[in-house]
């Protein structure tokens, strides 16, 4: 209960009631609601300083799910790159040596499309958590685009499995005369001394000397692309494209078996011993062309050889003797 305030009044030397006019209730009331609102926003924000509202309550909760969730999204995308980097390397240290073609260049399975502009959407929303959703979406692509890559490579490979019945039929090897002596062979591949000019010269084949008229085979399937006949060289000769890049070459021949543009399998006659050309003796010259570049052919008999007999081929092979033509 408020006190009841009193005045002298000098007119009627009494004190009188002091009377509160409406101004004195107007400033009162505004005076207590001001200090009122005062100390309501300090104690809001006191509390919100220290006591979190049930909205910021739940958003708190569901931001530490989300990034729970990113998370695990995250190793889950680490597992996958993972995975897909051993597919990659048992791509490239595997099939693709199984099947004799050059592995995936990195830069290609590792290149980057655009630039950091194809994230502008993400940045134009300005949110919070925005480097997490564009660390974990530049992953995502660049698994979909490994994915890719590996996909087009994986076709690649079963276009290859499909052609590998064909691949080794077409591989020349065996030995283009029969040999089971393997003493037939008379000069190997590389450096030798040439019969007529008497020099050290690069002897880029293997030489089978023979009786004139010996049988001389196809040693693998493919297509006759040249039936020729030089004066000097290689005198009358034959050359077979056998595709995959291989071909071979069959000089110094005394007839032919076969036209050009004709189809022929592995052990088909082609033609017989000769002594034409730069020659010395009756003998198959024989190259094998990889690539446009020419290889020990000797490497490539393996389908008619014992290993004991390839280990005598390759000895007889390395000696450095004189070459027949």
């Amino acid at each position: 209960m408020s006190r009841i305030k009193y005045y002298y009044d000098p007119k009627t030397c009494k004190y009188e009631r002091y009377q509160k006019s409406k101004w004195d209730l107007v400033l009162n009331t505004l005076g207590f609601l001001s200090a009122a609102s005062i100390v309501a926003v300090g104690i809001l924000f006191v509390f919100n300083l220290y006591f979190d509202s049930p909205k910021e309550v739940l958003l708190k909760k569901e931001n530490k799910e989300l990034k729970l969730y990113y998370q695990l999204m995250e190793e889950e995308v680490n597992i996958m790159g993972q995975m897909l980097s051993d597919l990659q390397q048992r791509d490239d240290n595997l099939y693709r040596v199984i099947f004799e073609t050059e592995p995936i260049p990195s830069e290609i399975r590792n290149a980057g499309i655009g630039g950091s502009d194809r994230f502008r959407e993400i940045k134009s929303k300005g949110l919070k958590q925005e480097q997490l959703i564009i660390s974990l979406k530049g992953k995502v692509e660049n698994l979909k685009r490994q994915l890719y890559v590996q996909n087009i490579s994986y076709d690649d490979i079963s276009e290859m499995a499909l052609n590998k019945e064909e691949y080794w039929a077409s591989i020349p090897a065996i030995q283009p005369i029969v040999n089971e002596e393997l003493t037939n062979l008379a000069s190997g591949f590389g450096t030798r001394l040439h019969p007529i000019l008497k020099v050290r010269k690069m002897h880029t084949g293997v030489d089978f000397s023979a009786p004139k008229g010996t049988p001389i085979y196809a040693t693998g399937d493919g297509v006759i692309s040249e039936v020729k006949t030089v004066f000097g060289g290689y005198g009358k000769y034959i050359e077979i494209d056998h595709g995959f890049g291989f071909v071979s070459r069959y000089a110094h021949m005394n007839e032919f078996n076969v036209r050009v543009g004709q189809k022929i399998k592995r052990g088909d006659l082609i033609g017989t011993v000769g002594n034409t050309g730069s020659s010395t003796a009756p003998h198959v010259h024989y190259e094998v062309i990889k690539d446009g570049a020419f290889v020990n052919p000797v490497h490539y008999f393996f389908k008619d050889l014992e290993p004991s007999e390839y280990e005598k081929i390759l000895e007889l092979a390395s000696k450095e003797n004189q070459s027949l033509s």
